[in-house]
């Protein structure tokens, strides 16, 4: 294609540059961890053609050293490619296998741009962007899922855990439809939250399942050309080793190269663990609003300033940063599945990159707010009085009296509750219902458990 002019110092060439050129999009090159996870293929490449005695040995561990250097982050400058470039992700596999073997070609003592170590034939021996690019990005989205997202969820669920535990003794007015209902303790709603981080771990991992069956071998159409029969079989034996993920080969090359599919599987298991953030965070927001005019039976640590106009007032920052975090999941999972849907042509997928970087970017986010949602705004919710003080005013105390004087009747107490202000347990006591009854129905903790003693059915 002619003649390109090379910054002297860069470790890539002639075909990097021209995408550099030809994408100059967002300024965004791919993420850290993707160009992390690309070096540990390239590595185990050469690791496994060294072995299957495809490589010689002395060139072989130069370009492992290289790729090593790669996966530290130590040329990470020479990764300037946009995320919005070749559908494959073509232009970042070449940009990778020249800054290799240029730096592989220097561990030799060879000159840069000599080609002592070939881009093509040595750094890319037995591989195509085809399957490599899917392959980097299911392994840096594991690895993600797995360092980040999964210890963040789970020192979520033991704080809401620890906070279920102290409220237990709390009992509250329960609210369906935004209404009063039937009593229910602060902790029994914590440990609704907590148990929606406990099924979000599991789907965390279960999207580390969906993401381990990688393509690589497939080569340029899922046939495997050029690719030593053994060959992904032994790579992805390393990668899962180097990554302590269970990472296998595909056992459909044809699936796994012309579709993103196992990316919209992973990005829906994200999509859900942010909508379980949102709803956790939304409850906590509104039992936290006031501090007069609010529910006002959660106390939220303040950690700014809330207004420029307005003194003292405090807003719950940390949980609006939180669900701005999963809007913005939301929409990245829209991208996965557009990318996912409108770029499988035939034997490949031509929107790799932009769907490699939005569950990258899901990943740490969501890690990074439900890490701060717990060190910010859990770990430091108090109870206030209330609570319990409404419950003993709320008129579904009535559904209590249901088994006792009918659900008419109660029915009747409740409007009357709400007509004059006065207490159900005042009410009862106007109606004839004996005290010692009405104490034993209107226990407020056995309300809060199954029994046949209290209320019956709700909506």
């Amino acid at each position: 294609m002619g003649e390109m002019q090379v910054p002297a110092d860069a470790y890539y060439g002639a075909s990097t540059q021209r995408a550099v050129l030809n994408f100059p999009i967002s300024g965004d090159p791919m993420p850290r961890r993707f160009i992390r996870a690309l070096g540990m293929v390239k590595r185990a490449a050469a690791q496994t053609n060294r072995e299957l005695g495809l490589l010689p040995r002395r060139r072989a561990r130069a370009i492992a050293a290289a790729a090593q250097e790669v996966i530290d982050g130590k040329l990470d400058d020479q990764f300037p490619i946009d995320v919005y470039q070749t559908g494959s992700g073509t232009s970042t596999n070449t940009n990778a296998n020249e800054v290799i073997a240029n730096r592989a070609t220097e561990i030799l003592g060879g000159e840069r741009g000599s080609r002592l170590v070939h881009p093509n034939d040595h750094v890319n021996l037995g591989q195509s962007s085809n399957d490599v690019i899917p392959t980097s990005i299911q392994l840096a989205a594991a690895m993600a899922i797995k360092d980040e997202l999964i210890p963040a969820l789970e020192r979520l669920e033991r704080g809401l855990e620890a906070k279920s535990k102290e409220f237990w003794p709390v009992v509250k007015t329960g609210r369906t439809h935004l209404q009063d209902a039937t009593p229910i303790r602060l902790g029994q709603e914590f440990k609704g939250y907590a148990g929606q981080m406990e099924e979000s771990v599991r789907r965390a991992r279960g999207a580390i399942d969906e993401l381990a069956r990688v393509p690589l071998g497939g080569t340029a159409v899922g046939t495997g050309l050029n690719s030593h029969p053994q060959y992904a079989r032994i790579v992805a034996a390393r990668l899962a080793k180097a990554s302590r993920i269970p990472l296998r080969e595909s056992p459909n090359h044809f699936h796994a190269q012309a579709t993103l599919d196992v990316l919209v599987a992973a990005h829906g298991a994200l999509r859900t663990i942010g909508t379980s953030l949102w709803k956790i965070g939304s409850d906590i927001r509104l039992m936290g609003t006031g501090p007069i005019a609010g529910l006002g039976e959660l106390r939220i640590p303040e950690t700014q300033p809330g207004s420029s106009i307005m003194p003292g007032k405090v807003n719950p920052v940390i949980i609006e940063s939180m669900l701005m975090v999963v809007a913005r999941v939301y929409g990245n999972d829209t991208t996965v599945v557009v990318a996912g849907q409108a770029g499988s042509l035939f034997e490949l997928n031509v929107m790799m990159p932009v769907a490699g970087a939005a569950i990258l970017e899901s990943i740490t986010l969501l890690a990074a707010a439900a890490r701060n949602f717990t060190e910010r705004c859990v770990e430091g919710l108090q109870a206030t009085d209330r609570g319990p003080e409404l419950v003993e005013r709320s008129p579904m105390l009535a559904t209590a009296l249901t088994p006792v004087i009918g659900y008419d009747e109660a029915a009747k107490l409740a409007k009357e509750s709400m007509r004059t202000g006065r207490s159900i347990r005042q009410l009862a006591r106007t109606h004839g219902v004996a005290e010692k009854q009405l104490n034993k129905v209107l226990d407020l903790g056995k309300m809060t458990k199954p029994g046949l003693e209290g209320p019956g059915g709700g909506g």
